[in-house]
């Protein structure tokens, strides 16, 4: 049955694929020997059958328009990598720049599959058994030309955008430039530590100042001043002592003053 506004391929003939992603997308497919059943498909996605296309992490799901009158679902599967292994390539990605510029300029540097592959992973599939594919049609050929269909106008979606690869395979591609960019960033630079600095002592002007005390630090305390004392002093605050019209109290007071004095010779 044909379709009014379906998706259709740019391409109304020959190659559909562009760039060498695209087109290593459609060599995969078609080393799994199924040429005849891609023609087929890629008639149905230049007539417009496809009536949708969505993809998602790991999964690509269809509507195409068959003989009936409701349309078939196609989905076609790929294993996505796990967190482990993204934080792998995203770190592969990061140490090298041409990636990594590339990359953030939007474009897939096309030795990014040696980078995979160094990683023991690989970016396209490599065999039909690394994909699912299924069809609620009746056709029990797998892929069935609706299956082909979808593919077809899935590579020229990587055309469109390569990062449609790298987000089937599990990352999209805010969070890949995000985490290259982290990766990229240089280290922030650590400040030493500022050295506190006390602060200064306030200034007084003008002639009040002259009689203000400045304050003196609080690590070294002020030592008082010694008071001289006289130890004849006690007999001051004695009635005189007269004997026989001598006065005892002049007599004391030197023996006072010696007993006043300090080992050293010196008054306490």
């Amino acid at each position: 049955m044909r379709v009014e506004g379906g998706l259709t391929l740019r391409s109304k003939r020959g190659d559909v694929a562009r760039t060498w992603w695209s087109r290593r997308f459609v060599e995969v497919l078609e080393s799994f020997g199924m040429g005849g059943r891609l023609a087929r498909g890629r008639g149905y996605a230049r007539t417009g059958q496809v009536m949708s296309l969505s993809l998602s992490t790991s999964l690509v799901v269809a509507l195409v328009m068959g003989t009936r009158r409701e349309p078939y679902r196609a989905r076609v599967g790929v294993r996505k990598f796990t967190d482990q292994e993204w934080s792998r390539i995203e770190h592969a990605l990061a140490d090298r720049a041409v990636f990594a510029a590339k990359l953030l300029a939007g474009e897939m540097p096309p030795e990014i599959e040696d980078v995979f592959a160094d990683l023991g992973l690989a970016l396209f599939p490599s065999t039909l058994r690394e994909m699912s594919m299924d069809c609620t049609c009746p056709d029990w050929e797998v892929p069935c030309k609706h299956l082909a269909a979808t593919c077809y106008l899935l590579a020229e979606s990587f055309d469109t955008d390569p990062f449609e690869i790298l987000a089937w395979r599990g990352r999209s591609r805010e969070d890949l430039l995000d985490r290259l960019r982290e990766l990229r960033a240089p280290l922030p630079h650590e400040e030493p530590a500022p050295v506190p600095v006390p602060d200064p002592e306030p200034e007084v002007d003008g002639f009040a100042g002259f009689w203000v005390r400045r304050t003196t630090s609080a690590a070294v305390p002020e030592v008082a001043e010694p008071v001289p004392t006289r130890p004849d002093a006690l007999l001051d605050q004695l009635d005189p002592l007269v004997v026989d019209g001598r006065s005892l109290t002049d007599d004391l007071r030197p023996l006072y003053r010696l007993i006043g004095r300090s080992p050293r010779g010196t008054e306490r």
